[in-house]
């Protein structure tokens, strides 16, 4: 099966090249002892063969076309299509490359706050909400990352890749939020009199909570956990005197468990140790405390309520940021999928331009 050139009358200055069911239009002047090929489109995008197939060529046209070889054509094809390349990145992938860069850089107060919680000792102990934050960080950086290298070199299954994951990871950190939102807005403090912290009951948090981290499928792990952390022994170092500690402002976590609830009327011997209640009926955690270190009130109620106390706290804080981050990477996505789509317009352009399509 031969390759055709064709001398068209309506465009003299075109050599039309049928081969199979593809085609070709590269003009050419009209003088000039070579062949140079200015444009070359074809349908199947495939760089045209160079074999020694039948030959035929048809002047339609009483304009004389320059001489020049069989040969000539060929070598300047083959030439052309080795100096061919994809048309330059366009306008509005750079956009995406500076908003995916941006991206990137939104992701790393997301990875530091999921490390500033699960470097909490509570955090260490309930592994529900340790590393969800941080991966979910990681996946941002690395999605951003790929976004970036498809916007700057143009690859648009990157940049495809990058738009469906982003998408999909910010409705993951939406949905995570919401979540943290609704199961910590409930509050199990209250006040106690003449006191600088706070206690805490377990009835005041939210069911969500009380079921997946204080259940009895889970608090046996995270009470030892507890148990051989520091979180009680600190406050023998800080605190000296009974006023120290009756005004110290201790977290959730050091008033549940560390201490007997002030409604049994212990009487003060250290930060960890208290003796003769004075009302023991007052409260079911009144028979539980000991003075035993390795166990304090670690199986009483209050130590499982300042527990989740110590978890809305420290969500509270995180979620600032975490809400910060999802509008700023929000903002990112929204734009860069309409210069995606500009991009796309743009490349499509330079195709046609080119003679890609």
């Amino acid at each position: 099966m031969g390759v055709f050139f064709q001398y068209s009358k309506r465009k003299p200055n075109h050599l039309r090249i049928w081969k199979e069911t593809c085609f070709t239009h590269l003009p050419f002047p009209l003088s000039g002892p070579r062949f140079p090929v200015l444009k070359w489109r074809l349908k199947s995008k495939a760089p045209l063969p160079i074999p020694n197939p039948p030959l035929k060529i048809l002047c339609l046209s009483s304009h004389q076309i320059p001489s020049f070889s069989f040969l000539s054509v060929f070598s300047e094809l083959q030439r052309y299509n080795s100096k061919r390349k994809r048309p330059a990145m366009a306008v509005s992938n750079n956009i995406i490359a500076i908003l995916n860069f941006l991206a990137l850089l939104c992701s790393i107060p997301i990875i530091g706050t999921g490390i500033w919680l699960a470097s909490k000792p509570d955090n260490e102990c309930v592994h529900y909400f340790r590393w969800p934050v941080v991966l979910i960080g990681v996946l941002i950086l690395l999605v951003s990352l790929a976004g970036f290298v498809g916007a700057y070199w143009n690859r648009q299954c990157l940049l495809a890749f990058y738009i469906f994951c982003m998408a999909v990871l910010i409705v993951l950190l939406l949905a995570l939020l919401v979540l943290a939102f609704v199961v910590t807005r409930p509050d199990g403090s209250y006040v106690v009199p003449r006191r600088g912290y706070k206690e805490y009951r377990l009835e005041g948090f939210s069911s969500w909570l009380r079921s997946h981290v204080t259940g009895s499928a889970n608090w046996g792990k995270i009470r030892t956990c507890l148990a051989n952390s520091n979180v009680c022994s600190k406050l023998s170092q800080d605190y000296i005197t009974v006023d120290q500690f009756f005004m110290a402002h201790i977290s959730p976590l050091q008033s549940g468990c560390c201490k007997p609830p002030t409604a049994c009327g212990y009487g003060y011997v250290n930060p960890t140790m208290w003796v003769n209640p004075i009302n023991p009926t007052a409260d079911a955690d009144c028979y539980m405390w000991s003075n035993d270190q390795s166990q304090l009130c670690y199986g009483c109620n209050a130590c499982k309520a300042g527990l989740l106390g110590n978890l809305r706290k420290e969500w509270r804080k995180a979620n600032v940021i975490l809400i910060a981050a999802l509008v700023a990477l929000i903002w990112v996505y929204l734009i860069a999928c309409s210069a995606f789509k500009n991009a796309q317009t743009e490349d499509l352009f330079q195709r046609y331009k080119q003679g890609w399509a």
